[in-house]
C-alpha cells in the first residue's frame, strides 16, 4: 500500500487573502480614463468586427487549449492563428525575429504604431494552466477588429506572435531582433481570476549550476572523491536559508536536475536550476551577488569547482504598467459591462513574472488581467487550465478582444492620450538598453 497524500498545507492566510480580494473587488470603484480616445463610431464598429468573429475566436481559444504545446514548439498554434488570418485577406510574415514559431501580421501605414502581442505557449504536464489559448485569441481579435476599420485608421497595428514566454524570453529575443523598434505601445492581457487594470510582475534571473568534483568508489575509496552532490545540497540549502533575509516579495526557489548516477560512486558533476525574482532591478542584482557568494562557497567547502551559467533564460524586467494606457483599456471592458478594479486590489504577493516587463522598458506597454475564472483560482495550476476553457473564458475571449482593439485605435486616434502615455514612460525612466541592463545587472 503506498503512503498516504502528504498532509495540506495551512490554508488560513490564502482563504483571508481571497476573501478580502472578493470584497474589495465588489467594491472597488472602477477605473476611468481622462482621455476621449477613439470616436464613438470607430470604436463601436471595432466592437462589432469582434462580436461578429466571436465563434471563429473561441474557436481558436479551444483549438490551442486541445492542442497545448511547449515553448518555441508552437507549430500547430501558428498554422492555425495563420489560416485564420489568411482567411481574413492577411499576410503573415513567418518566423519573426529569428524565431521558427514568431510571426508578424500588420494593418495600417506608418506611424504611430500599436504592437498587440499573443502568447500561445502551454506549461508540461498541465497544458493552458496560464490561459495562454485565451491571449492569442483575443489578441488575433483585436487585430481583426483594427482590421476593419484600417481605412479611418492613422498609423499602423502590429500584431506579434511571441512565443516561448513560460520560460524562454521570447519577447526579448524579438525585441533584439529589432521587432517593436518602430512600434510607439505595446498592449496584451493576461487572464486570471479577476479583472484588474494592472498588476505588479516582478524580474526574474535563471541561473544553472554545476559542480565539477572526483569520482571514487563511495565505500572502498570515498576519501579520493570529491562529492559534487554534496556541493550542490550545500548550495541548495544555503539559499533555502536565504529567504529568511531578503526583501519582502522577492522569491528564490530551485530544482536538483542532476544529483549523480550511483550511490557507489561519489558523484563527480551536479546540477541544479534557480530562479531569483524581485520586484527591481536594484533587488535581482542584490539576490544575484548573493547566491554567486553561495555557489562558490558551497565549492570550496567540498572540495569542487563551480560553473554557474546566468541567464540560461534572458533576464525578465519587472513590468513597467502605462497607466494613461490601462485606463483605456479599463474603460472599452466597462463598455462590456465589467468592472475593471484599480491596481492594488489585487496582492502583489499572488504574482509571477513576464517577459513582456522587458517590451514595458522599450515602449509604453499594459498587461491588465482579465477574469476568467474565480479569483480563489491561481494561475499554473490544474483548476486554471480547466477554466480557460470553460464558458467564462470564452466570454473573456470576446471582452478581452474588445478591450485591446479600442484599446489600440484610442492610442492611434487620439493625439493626447498618446502625448500622457509618453510622458508617464519618460518620468519612469524612459527607454532602457535592455541588453546593457541585463548585462550589468
Amino acid at each position: 500500500m503506498s503512503d498516504p497524500a502528504p498532509p495540506p498545507a495551512h490554508s488560513a492566510w490564502l482563504e483571508a487573502t481571497f476573501a478580502a480580494v472578493e470584497q474589495a473587488l465588489a467594491s472597488a470603484e472602477p477605473v476611468r480614463s481622462g482621455h476621449a480616445g477613439a470616436p464613438g463610431d470607430l470604436a463601436g464598429a471595432a466592437e462589432a468586427a469582434v462580436t461578429g468573429r466571436a465563434a471563429d475566436l473561441v474557436a481558436l481559444s479551444h483549438d490551442l487549449h486541445a492542442n497545448p504545446e511547449l515553448l518555441f514548439a508552437e507549430h500547430h498554434a501558428v498554422e492555425a492563428i495563420t489560416r485564420l488570418l489568411g482567411a481574413a485577406g492577411h499576410e503573415v510574415a513567418r518566423p519573426a525575429g529569428g524565431l521558427d514559431t514568431a510571426f508578424t501580421a500588420e494593418v495600417g501605414t506608418g506611424r504611430p504604431r500599436v504592437a498587440i502581442c499573443a502568447e500561445y505557449d502551454a506549461l508540461p504536464d498541465i497544458g493552458h494552466a496560464c490561459g495562454h489559448n485565451v491571449i492569442a485569441a483575443t489578441a488575433v481579435g483585436a487585430f481583426l477588429a483594427c482590421a476593419d476599420v484600417a481605412g479611418d485608421l492613422e498609423g499602423s497595428v502590429r500584431l506579434v506572435g511571441c512565443p516561448a514566454e513560460e520560460g524562454g524570453g521570447g519577447k526579448e529575443h524579438l525585441a533584439r531582433a529589432g521587432v517593436f523598434d518602430d512600434c510607439d505601445a505595446a498592449i496584451m492581457l493576461h487572464p486570471f481570476g479577476a479583472d484588474a487594470v494592472a498588476h505588479e510582475w516582478l524580474g526574474v534571473r535563471t541561473v544553472e549550476i554545476a559542480y565539477q568534483g572526483r569520482a571514487a568508489h563511495a565505500a572502498a575509496l570515498p576519501f579520493m572523491g570529491r562529492n559534487a552532490l554534496d556541493a550542490l545540497v550545500t548550495a541548495y540549502q544555503s539559499i533555502a536559508q536565504l529567504r529568511q533575509h531578503i526583501l519582502p516579495g522577492d522569491r528564490v526557489h530551485g530544482i536538483i536536475t542532476d544529483g549523480g548516477s550511483k550511490p557507489n560512486i561519489v558523484p563527480d558533476r551536479s546540477a541544479g536550476f534557480f530562479y531569483l525574482r524581485s520586484r527591481s532591478v536594484e533587488g535581482i542584482s542584490a539576490l544575484t551577488e548573493r547566491a554567486a557568494a553561495i555557489f562558490a562557497a558551497a565549492a570550496e567547502a567540498t572540495g569542487t569547482r563551480a560553473e554557474p551559467t546566468w541567464d540560461v533564460v534572458p533576464l525578465y524586467l519587472p513590468m513597467r504598467n502605462n497607466m494613461a494606457l490601462a485606463a483605456r483599456y479599463a474603460e472599452a471592458l466597462a463598455s462590456r459591462g465589467r468592472v475593471v478594479a484599480p491596481q492594488g486590489v489585487l496582492p502583489t504577493e499572488l504574482t509571477g513574472s513576464t517577459d513582456m516587463g522587458n517590451v514595458s522598458l522599450r515602449v509604453p506597454s499594459i498587461h491588465p488581467l482579465l477574469g476568467i475564472a474565480p479569483p480563489t483560482t491561481v494561475i499554473h495550476s490544474p483548476e486554471f487550465a480547466q477554466w480557460a476553457r470553460s464558458e467564462r473564458a470564452d466570454a473573456g475571449v470576446v471582452d478581452g478582444a474588445v478591450g485591446l482593439a479600442r484599446t489600440a485605435l484610442d492610442f492611434l486616434s487620439d493625439p493626447a492620450l498618446r502625448s500622457a502615455a509618453r510622458e508617464e514612460f519618460e518620468a519612469a525612466g524612459g527607454a532602457t538598453d535592455v541588453v546593457a541592463l541585463s548585462e550589468a545587472t
